[in-house]
């Protein structure tokens, strides 16, 4: 992994994270986390479509477009508009087309000779050859998305992380103390079940036990290691989702939101885990 001064590039599919799992993402934040330990954020790339015709007959809309670009535009992203063109089926029906596919490709693979690391932010196949591409060119691409990944995508980075579990990229579902920092007791976080025992209908939930991942050691998943960025909560059959079928823990593809409440009893250091809903899966 680059950090301590090096030169990362970010590349947003807007359109694809937003319409799966990603909407409400904040950008303030993933630009931090993609340039953790150190590194630099020479690149800061968003690409997104804008329906021209729309945005001179609707003003709500133009006003929400220009919004949300001004935004991206004030935390260093440059945005990278795709106008939306309309085509009309055999059966006579318009539908819109505005893919960012080429456009961020190209960009990324032009760019990337300046960059020591590339995250990805998108779950789109259609990048894996970019991927591969990249690393030819000795480029460490990392993959960050919530739900509708490829597996192949996910399986050709260097490092997938999940969106999900980025303390603080998405809002929590469920109204809390907004004082309380991501992994206080009070807060409300994300993470995966690592460990679940069926007969005694308890497992372990895994988190980020911070907002501020101060060096690249997101690889020490050990929560008992310390230098390890991550911390472990127990937590009670009673405490998931009814629905769940705890058969499919424990598991990574399921990702879970949950208050972090004091530990069970005296004798232990970890927290519980209480009010678990999920948050995603693959």
């Amino acid at each position: 992994m680059s950090g301590l001064g090096g030169r990362v590039g970010v590349y947003i599919d807007v359109a694809n994270i937003t319409m799966n799992g990603g909407r409400g993402m904040r950008y303030d934040v993933l630009r931090e986390f993609a340039s953790r330990a150190g590194d630099q954020p020479a690149r800061l790339n968003a690409y997104t479509s804008i329906d021209e015709d729309r945005e001179e007959e609707d003003v709500d809309y133009r006003k929400r477009m220009d919004g949300f670009h001004s935004r991206l535009r004030d935390f260093g992203y440059k945005v990278v508009l795709k106008p939306v063109r309309w085509y009309t089926d055999e059966e006579g029906f318009e539908h819109p087309k505005a893919n960012v596919d080429l456009d961020m490709g190209v960009d990324v693979l032009l760019q990337s000779r300046h960059l020591d690391r590339v995250v990805l932010v998108t779950g789109d196949g259609d990048f894996i050859r970019v991927v591969q591409a990249l690393q030819n060119q000795g480029t460490r691409v990392e993959v960050i998305a919530f739900q509708n990944v490829s597996r192949d995508l996910r399986e050709v980075a260097d490092f997938f992380f999940s969106g999900y579990l980025v303390p603080d990229l998405l809002p929590v579902s469920h109204n809390w103390d907004e004082r309380t920092s991501w992994g206080d007791v009070g807060s409300r976080v994300r993470g995966i079940c690592y460990r679940f025992a069926d007969e005694g209908g308890y497992g372990f939930l895994r988190y980020l036990r911070s907002a501020e991942i101060v060096a690249d050691n997101l690889w020490i998943t050990d929560t008992r290691h310390e230098r390890s960025p991550w911390a472990s909560a127990f937590v009670h059959r009673s405490q998931l989702p009814d629905d769940l079928n705890i058969e499919h823990l424990p598991s990574r593809r399921i990702f879970f939101e949950f208050e972090l409440a004091p530990p069970r009893d005296d004798n232990s250091d970890s927290p519980s885990a209480i009010k678990a809903t999920v948050a995603g899966r693959f």
